[in-house]
């Protein structure tokens, strides 16, 4: 599998192919000129491999600019295998991997196919349909070169788009994370400020339960001095009536006189 297509640009590649059908057939006695279709993240190029009893396999060559791959469908294809081509009749053996689509398979072409390839006539694929089937490489030697500097290209405008998704995905999740902070930030707040009121709210009813005690212990003190006043006047007022009365003063002793004094 190519590195820089990746198994799922690939894999989106040959769908569009498989669903757009080929675009070009390269035959035997066909026109030089292979026409490239941009994907993706790639290039391919439809080619058409016919039987001698005219069945026709339909493949395509796909590039990111830097490696090349032949994709075709065949049911029942293993994981991996490690198949040849006959390119003039000599097999280039390379290895095929199945995508993730039912029946979808990929040859990673060596730099040596590659260049049997461009120097070619004959391609041909025992291997892909009931009987042996062939096309011919008329025009390859320009194709595969226009083929990968379309891969180059658009691989190239590609990895740009990925960037700039990548850096508005991590745009995104450090705004996330920034509105998870704050709104954690604001939580606390809130949770500090319902507190705060709390205990001021209990400081306020301590004042005012501290304040009432005050009060009521005040009013206590005073009913007692008004108690102990009025004990302590009802005690003398007993003690006094309870007292005989006073005595008239005795008479002077005999011969005392008194002088008296006319006022002036």
């Amino acid at each position: 599998m190519m590195r820089s297509l990746g198994a799922g640009g690939l894999l989106m590649a040959l769908a569009g192919w498989a669903v757009a059908g080929p675009s070009f057939a390269v035959g035997f006695g066909a026109a030089s000129a292979w026409a490239i279709t941009p994907e993706d993240a790639a290039c391919h190029t439809d080619l058409e491999l016919v039987s001698r009893s005219g069945a026709v396999a339909p493949i395509a060559l796909i590039s990111d600019g830097e490696h090349v791959a032949l994709r075709f469908a065949k049911e029942g294809m293993p994981g991996e295998a490690f198949l040849p081509i006959r390119i003039d009749g000599k097999p280039y053996s390379n290895l095929v991997q199945r995508t993730g689509e039912e029946g979808l398979a990929v040859m990673n072409l060596s730099d040596e196919t590659l260049a049997a390839l461009r120097h070619g006539k004959i391609l041909q694929v025992a291997w892909l349909a009931d009987e042996a089937v062939s096309a011919s490489l008329a025009g390859a030697s320009q194709g595969i070169v226009d083929l990968r500097s379309c891969g180059v290209q658009v691989a190239g405008q590609h990895r740009v788009r990925e960037a700039e998704l990548d850096v508005q995905r991590a745009e995104a999740r450090a705004k996330a994370v920034a509105d998870e902070q704050l709104a954690a930030a604001r939580a606390q707040t809130a949770a500090a400020e319902a507190e705060r009121q709390r205990v001021a709210a209990e400081t306020e009813r301590a004042r005012a339960q501290a304040e009432a005690l005050s009060a009521q212990a005040e009013q206590q003190r005073a009913v007692a001095e008004q108690e102990r006043q009025r004990y302590y006047y009802g005690e003398r007022e007993r003690y006094d009536s309870d007292r005989p009365p006073p005595s008239a003063p005795e008479p002077a002793p005999w011969g005392y006189y008194r002088p008296y004094y006319s006022p002036r």
